[in-house]
């Protein structure tokens, strides 16, 4: 387990929150955002979860006018009858919450920016400094072909190979499209501070759908990585009624024959972590036959209760 206790940084003079701190503590960053790495909305189900608990302060907000594309990503707006009413304007703010135990961490999330990532990034890293962040982690999550049955796969990486807590299943090196919190990850590594990032794989005929199985692993991986401390058990009910609802659908649509060809690429992949995976082919489902199923599951969410005699 890793220690938030350190060594003492000057914290934020208008912040009494912060300064009240007692001596040595230093907080971690937790940081996920509503965009590109946010498969099963993972992500933002496992943040939602931690603001739950209190509401937290309010350390800075950013001007999305500098990062927001709101022609790609326009707001929600009420009009009623002959008015604007009502404007669901977007925010991106780092907040102040407290663990179980009253260890205090920090919470960056809002809408992924669209533009300027390197001054976000710049932003950020000023942040750091002012509040004197031991440790910056990153949540993601990504679709994957993986089965809702078995555990949720974590893929974790850092800025230097110390900080990393799991071996990963996948080693190969790939070249993959960057996200902010990639961008931001390498550029703290380089600005010298210690930083993490989790990534869940969602089940790809899920992804588009909340998938609080993912959440739950992506905080037990900020537990285990942190030491920070956080009651699941709310999370973990969600996560059993979305299971078996999924299966339910499932079984309904195919009697389980593609789920079974993932269980059986997920069982092998366990049994063969440190060699590439190699799998019989002919066993797995393919792209298709996942993008069938994912699209029937879909539909069979959309349509509305049988009312024949049920």
């Amino acid at each position: 387990m890793r220690r938030l206790f350190s060594r003492l940084r000057r914290t934020r003079p208008g912040s009494e929150a912060l300064e009240g701190l007692p001596e040595g503590v230093r907080p971690a960053m937790l940081y996920a955002f509503d965009g590109f790495l946010n498969a099963g909305s993972a992500p933002r189900i496992a943040v939602e979860h931690l603001e739950s608990r209190d509401e937290g302060e309010v350390l800075h907000e950013f001007d999305l006018d500098d990062y927001f594309d709101y022609r790609a990503r326009r707001p929600p707006m009420v009009f009623d009858r002959d008015r604007y009413t009502d404007y669901d304007r977007p925010s991106l703010e780092l907040r102040l919450h407290h663990d179980d135990h009253g260890a205090p961490f920090l919470v960056l999330t809002g809408p992924e920016p669209d533009f300027r990532w390197e001054q976000f990034a710049e932003e950020v890293h000023e942040l750091i400094e002012e509040y004197g962040v031991e440790l910056v982690v990153g949540l993601g999550a990504i679709p994957m072909g993986v089965p809702h049955t078995r555990p949720s796969v974590i893929t974790n990486h850092a800025s230097r190979r110390e900080l990393l807590d799991r071996p990963n299943l996948f080693r190969a090196q790939v070249v993959v499209p960057a996200s902010i919190q990639s961008v931001l990850e390498l550029r703290l590594g380089e600005w010298g501070h210690d930083a993490i990032g989790y990534v869940a794989h969602v089940p790809q005929y899920v992804a588009q759908v909340e998938y609080p199985s993912a959440s739950v692993a992506l905080l037990e991986a900020v537990i285990s990585g942190t030491g920070l401390t956080f009651d699941l058990e709310e999370l973990r009910l969600q996560q059993a009624e979305a299971v078996a609802d999924i299966h339910k659908q499932v079984e309904e649509q195919d009697g389980g024959d593609v789920l079974a060809g993932l269980e059986r690429q997920y069982d092998q992949m366990n049994r063969s972590a440190v060699e590439p995976l190699v799998a019989d082919e002919s066993e797995l489902p393919t792209g298709d036959e996942i993008g069938e199923q994912f699209e029937e599951f879909l539909a069979q969410l959309d349509r509305p209760e049988s009312s024949s005699g049920e």
